[in-house]
């Protein structure tokens, strides 16, 4: 396997909305970097990485957790243009395993032709993909799509996409016999028939798409790694874990599987208080209900006792009953709410960060802001809006030296979160084969 390069060895650094002392949890994964990083050596040279991820994280100060881990993510274009270089090189490591002989890329979209800042994501990530030294051509999965289509983007660049023609058991476009098949759609309409069986690379694997998988599973993974983690720095995982529980027979609009849902969230919130009871925090449990399988932030609620769940109106239980490509949600996840303290602006809005990696690099990240929405609401909703997180100054290594609010420092934390949430990604993959 390619080593890493010696300018991939640690998360980039950036600045954070956070100022002030480093936090006890901050400080205390700061403290213990050396042995973080040869842990993750470890790890992911036994379960090597995804091609790329992006995890969403919750910064409430005494608890640092991923709510969710992309593994088709949608948001290269929010990345500053400063990370372009750490992305290219990991870009480079990634591929090379993936495909060591050849550099032909078949970049696999969504669906969507009208959604323009999805698009700018696609031209940001082929930007990427060819600038790491690889031939990248389009192809559409449009049902409609007879012939090549052009679509000017306002950034003023251009995508041109095509249709997929299948030649036996490998798949490409006109002219065009790519080595392996990048996806950039989360496959959330299904398995498409013309990738099925192919004897070319598909990554990250269709398995891995919301067809199939489920968040459950997913932060089973990551409870292990974060106990793993605890372990190794004599760390409480309770720190850097959401608690969870999973409902699998559910139907808003039947109000079918509501005890098993109100069930749940009442074990769930009480093992949450034992918590801040145990930890001496003052503030009031919640937990987020969301679709076990699918994102855009749709199909998502907070609820802070029972009663929010058994108390749903119709147009509440209408909103839940349905995720992305109006697909029923059947299962879902009760996941801890985590605060998010995070402010951008003024005024102040709440923020989240969100982590960007290619292989097992962390190679930048932005913030999800949203003005109308509070520290224990879901921000994934329309109105958000995006802030890049900056680059500060061109170094590679926390610096316990320094200040302790110093960027560095500050936003090591994120990354050690986010790298833990790709190895739990890594194993759910191993999973599948």
């Amino acid at each position: 396997m390619t080593e890493p390069s010696p300018a991939l060895s640690t998360v980039p650094h950036l600045t954070t909305a956070l100022t002030g002392p480093l936090l006890r949890l901050e400080t205390q994964l700061l403290q213990a970097q050396v042995a973080i990083e040869g842990w993750f050596r470890e790890q992911f040279r036994a379960t090597p990485a995804p091609v790329y991820c992006s995890v969403d994280l919750r910064n409430a100060g005494f608890k640092l957790a991923p709510v969710d881990t992309n593994l088709f993510p949608a948001g290269f274009n929010n990345l500053g243009e400063r990370f372009l270089p750490l992305c290219v090189q990991a870009m480079q490591v990634a591929l090379e395993r993936v495909c060591p002989r050849s550099s032909r890329v078949l970049l696999v979209p969504e669906s969507h032709t009208r959604n323009l800042f999805y698009l700018e994501n696609v031209a940001a990530l082929r930007r990427i993909v060819e600038a790491a030294g690889y031939a990248v051509r389009i192809g559409s999965l449009l049902a409609d799509l007879a012939e090549p289509q052009t679509v000017k983007l306002p950034s003023g660049a251009s995508l041109l996409l095509e249709p997929i023609q299948r030649h036996g058991n490998r798949v490409g476009v006109a002219g065009f016999d790519p080595c392996f098949v990048l996806l950039n759609n989360d496959l959330s309409a299904g398995r498409p028939a013309i990738l099925e069986g192919i004897e070319q690379t598909i990554v990250p694997p269709m398995a891995l798409g919301w067809s199939s998988r489920r968040k459950s599973v997913h932060f089973g993974h990551y409870r292990d790694v974060a106990r793993e983690f605890g372990a190794r720095i004599d760390l409480d995982p309770w720190f850097i874990d959401p608690y969870f529980r999973q409902c699998g027979q559910v139907d808003f609009l039947a109000r079918e599987g509501e005890q098993c849902l109100a069930g749940n969230v009442e074990v769930l919130l009480e093992s949450i208080r034992r918590k801040y009871r145990e930890y001496g925090i003052d503030r009031e449990p919640f937990v987020i209900i969301k679709a076990d399988a699918g994102s855009y932030g749709m199909g998502v609620m907070t609820a802070r006792s029972v009663d929010d769940v058994r108390d749903l109106n119709r147009k509440e239980r209408k909103r839940m009953a349905a995720s992305k490509d109006s697909r029923a949600v059947r299962e879902v996840i009760i996941q801890e709410g985590v605060y998010t303290f995070e402010t951008v602006g003024d005024p102040p809005a709440v923020a989240e960060p969100v982590v960007y990696m290619i292989d097992q690099h962390v190679v930048g990240g932005f913030y999800r802001v949203h003005t109308e929405r509070g520290p224990d609401e879901n921000l994934n909703a329309p109105g958000m809006h995006f802030e890049p997180l900056a680059f500060v100054e061109p170094c590679n290594t926390p610096d316990c030296a320094k200040a302790p609010d110093a960027a560095p420092n500050r936003f090591y934390a994120y990354g050690v979160v986010a790298r833990l949430a790709l190895l739990a990604a890594a194993r759910e993959m191993a999973a599948h084969g």
